[in-house]
């Protein structure tokens, strides 16, 4: 079994698949090493150990309050599964990831995020989480819970998720357009602008130029027609230059419902690159333009694995192991040839030029140094080891995690 996009092979020689909660129960209550699986879009040994536990077998489900405030959906339910659901309801989410695809267990324990001034990642949204946890009992927990702001961004550490209750708001459409190729002088005159100027923002470039700049607007938004010295595109474009368009999300303002347009990529085709790497970090948004320039200045190292880059924003959290707890971020997602050993030696150069702005890794891509503080990793640990004292959620990517660095 490989991760999604091809890099890594699972070691795990278990592998359940089971189709309840109740048979979910009985699996992990057995267990002395476990881990969930969902979409495997990660691209590490993240979701790995001696035995693995793959959620597609349990029934995806999308229930909607009666107030339409949340909506519960099981663990192995991906955003697609959830958009359509939640439009029939009228409701919706406030915020994407660029795919689809993905599953929102595995989403939020990673902290995984869409973009925009004033909108936190993925895991913002939820009010509360249903675990099968070590013993195999079933644990719910939501705000009202010390330890609720631990375990959300989790990273598999407390147990496998059953369901997850996310808040909602009315539904909204969006239109999306394109801009291409704007000089660097004048995003970098007015990057703040920029990343505020639409619901979603985000700037695609190779870092020795800037490809493209995708926005995405609310419909009651008046849209917008320029922006900075860039041309405004007039046929559907893909953030990988040299792939074609058929499967990204529509854009010339064409409107529509916002889980169809928020991510850059249709749920019926294949995302990105496919067989790909990924690597992303998150600086503090303050010091964005001198981060942005840092990024520049290693072009040269980083063109030879680089597909594409993309620069984007997302709001400051409470979330212990959220890259942005307590900051508001500029975020540096990277597209990686299929090749790990060049992908791997991008990113610790990417890892030295942010070190003055102490970068935070995205928690499921592919990185050395996760800019993990001390007093951070001391109070997950120790929760962690209230939920889990044997360890079975326990695995080597989460212990080299835990480790102090030398």
């Amino acid at each position: 079994m490989k991760n999604w996009g091809g890099n890594y092979e699972f070691e795990a020689t278990t592998a359940h698949r089971p189709t309840s909660v109740d048979e979910l129960q009985a699996i992990v209550a057995d267990a002395t090493a476990l881990r969930a699986v969902g979409s495997r879009h990660s691209f590490t040994d993240i979701a790995d150990h001696d035995a693995v536990v793959l959620l597609d077998g349990l029934p995806p489900s999308v229930d909607l309050a009666f107030d339409g405030a949340s909506v519960t959906v099981s663990g192995g339910a991906t955003y697609a599964d959830v958009g359509p659901a939640l439009e029939r309801g009228g409701a919706g989410l406030g915020v994407m990831a660029s795919l689809p695809h993905i599953t929102v267990a595995g989403a939020i324990t990673t902290a995984t995020h869409g973009s925009g001034v004033g909108l936190g990642n993925l895991a913002t949204a939820v009010t509360g989480l249903e675990f099968v946890t070590a013993d195999g009992s079933l644990r719910t927990i939501d705000a009202s819970d010390p330890d609720f702001s631990t375990v959300v961004v989790g990273l598999g550490a407390f147990g496998i998720i059953t369901a997850v209750t996310l808040a909602t708001e009315p539904h909204y459409e969006v239109a999306q357009r394109v801009f291409e190729r704007p000089s660097w002088d004048a995003l970098l005159d007015d990057l703040a602008g920029v990343m505020a100027s639409a619901h979603s923002v985000s700037v695609f470039t190779r870092w020795h130029e800037v490809d493209q700049i995708w926005c995405k607007q609310r419909t009651t938004e008046a849209p917008i027609t320029s922006l900075l010295d860039a041309t405004p595109a007039t046929e559907r474009r893909h953030p990988i230059l040299d792939q074609p368009a058929r499967a990204c999300t529509e854009q010339l303002g064409l409107a529509g419902p916002w889980w169809d347009r928020l991510p850059h990529f249709r749920a019926d085709d294949e995302p990105s690159a496919g067989a790909e790497i990924q690597s992303e970090y998150h600086v503090p948004l303050d010091c964005g333009t001198e981060a942005v320039q840092a990024m520049r200045g290693i072009a040269d190292q980083l063109h030879p694995a680089l597909m594409v880059g993309e620069i984007r924003v997302v709001a400051a959290d409470e979330l212990l192991m959220s890259p942005q707890f307590g900051q508001d971020t500029l975020s540096f997602h990277f597209t990686w040839h299929p090749h790990s050993t060049g992908a791997l030696a991008a990113a610790r150069a990417i890892e030295s030029a942010l070190a003055p702005f102490a970068p935070r890794a995205h928690w499921g891509k592919l990185f050395e140094r996760s800019g993990l503080d001390d007093d951070r990793r001391t109070r997950f640990g120790e929760v962690a080891q209230r939920w889990d004292p044997d360890g079975v959620f326990a695995n080597p990517w989460l212990d080299r995690q835990l480790q102090r660095p030398d």
